[in-house]
């Protein structure tokens, strides 16, 4: 749960609480830093894909551990508050330190962890476990904000909200070096993994994944979800355009969702377990999309802050309800665990391409269309995603419940 939130602490949480400050900080518009966000996303779907490979080699823990400390090793050039240009040669060395050496390897061990019938309540509750870390450190995190700001957020000159943000990156870069510590603890080692094995690493297990019609259902399940997913770096910056809240209270807004998170994924996870986690799946589907709906079609011009807590939590029920559900799917569709590695990657590679043009086309619409309005078209696109997601949750279910289902 630790070390599956602290790889991202830097690259995206950073972002998801401070937006607006952070943009302030770096003197850069959404378009700029969504560019910045697709350099990420190229570089991690080629991780994505050799990290599969790798995960089905190498010891989880060695890879865990290496991958958290280039991580927080960059942290410390994001905290002197680099350039533009720097600032993207950054986020395309997180794509692949906290992806290619992590991302397979930390979902297959969650997978070995939850056994044949327990696959929902592992994903879920390792996903809100890592929600419950997240909000932790967010709502913390937003009061050393404060704390380190000599006057209020609304007063704050540029150099004062630079300073403050400058320690606050550098906390969380202490904390990603402490969960390397952590794993190297903890996390037991894999005897039977030889590292020094002379067998090349090999295809062969994507080629047997992708022959699943099950595992291109799932992918395009989890591109769906994900795309909710980077919705919520939106909601603290929505709350300032839309309703003027400051710095502050813009950020107290984004963790009403990291709060939603542990609640989300692990009663998701549960009734996934109890039910069937394809019918969950589009459950939590048809919540992500009357939430977006809610705002799309400006039902929130009123600004009412009760009423803007209701839809942004009850929206990332849904949201992180999927999250705690898409590589449950892998119980329904029974792939084997001797190239889940692969399989992982493939739907990775797929289920991420959000990483690479949802920071730019973001950028647009909200550059583009100042105030509400930019906000509204944003969820609007999020509900054409998750109607397609819905569909494809619906197509899952039916394929691998078929009694036709055969998986060599």
């Amino acid at each position: 749960m630790i070390v599956g939130e602290a790889i991202f602490f830097l690259p995206f949480v950073i972002l998801r609480v401070f937006r607006p400050t952070f943009l302030t900080v770096f003197e850069i518009d959404n378009l700029q830093l969504g560019t910045a966000f697709s350099v990420y996303g190229l570089v991690a779907m080629a991780s994505y894909f050799l990290g599969g490979p790798l995960a089905d080699r190498f010891s989880p823990k060695r890879l865990v551990i290496f991958s958290l400390l280039a991580t927080a090793l960059a942290g410390l050039i994001l905290a002197s508050i680099p350039s533009l240009t720097t600032l993207t040669i950054l986020y395309g060395f997180w794509g692949l330190s906290t992806v290619l050496f992590f991302w397979a390897a930390f979902i297959k061990g969650i997978r070995k962890f939850g056994g044949e019938k327990s696959q929902g309540q592992s994903q879920g509750l390792v996903d809100g476990g890592r929600g419950f870390v997240s909000a932790l450190v967010a709502s913390s995190t937003v009061i050393l904000l404060d704390s380190f700001l000599p006057v209020s957020a609304d007063q704050a000159s540029q150099n004062e909200l630079t300073l403050a943000l400058s320690g606050v990156i550098l906390v969380f870069t202490v904390l990603v070096v402490l969960a390397a510590g952590l794993a190297w603890i903890v996390l037991p080692n894999d005897s039977h993994q030889k590292t020094t094995s002379s067998e090349p690493l090999s295809l062969r297990g994507v080629k047997k994944a992708i022959k699943h019609r099950s595992v291109w259902l799932q992918a395009l399940i989890v591109l769906c979800a994900y795309v909710g997913f980077k919705c919520t770096d939106d909601f603290g910056l929505y709350a300032k355009d839309a309703f003027g809240y400051n710095d502050v209270q813009s950020a107290h807004i984004a963790t009403i969702s990291f709060w939603m998170r542990p609640i989300g994924a692990a009663l998701a996870g549960y009734l996934g377990d109890k039910f069937i986690h394809s019918r969950v799946t589009s459950i939590c589907f048809l919540i992500l999309i009357l939430g977006a709906l809610v705002i799309s079609t400006g039902m929130l011009s009123g600004g009412v802050f009760m009423f803007i807590a209701i839809t942004l939590a009850s929206m990332s029920l849904g949201i992180y309800g999927l999250r705690g559900l898409y590589y449950a799917l892998f119980q329904e569709s029974k792939i084997p665990l001797s190239y889940a590695g692969a399989a992982i990657g493939f739907i990775s590679v797929t289920g991420y391409t959000p990483d690479v043009f949802m920071g730019p086309l973001m950028g647009m619409l909200l550059d583009n269309n100042p105030g509400y309005l930019g906000h509204r078209y944003l969820f609007g696109v999020l509900v054409g995603f998750g109607i397609i997601g819905l569909v494809a949750s619906i197509l899952f279910n039916r394929e691998s419940s078929s009694p036709n289902k055969i998986v060599k």
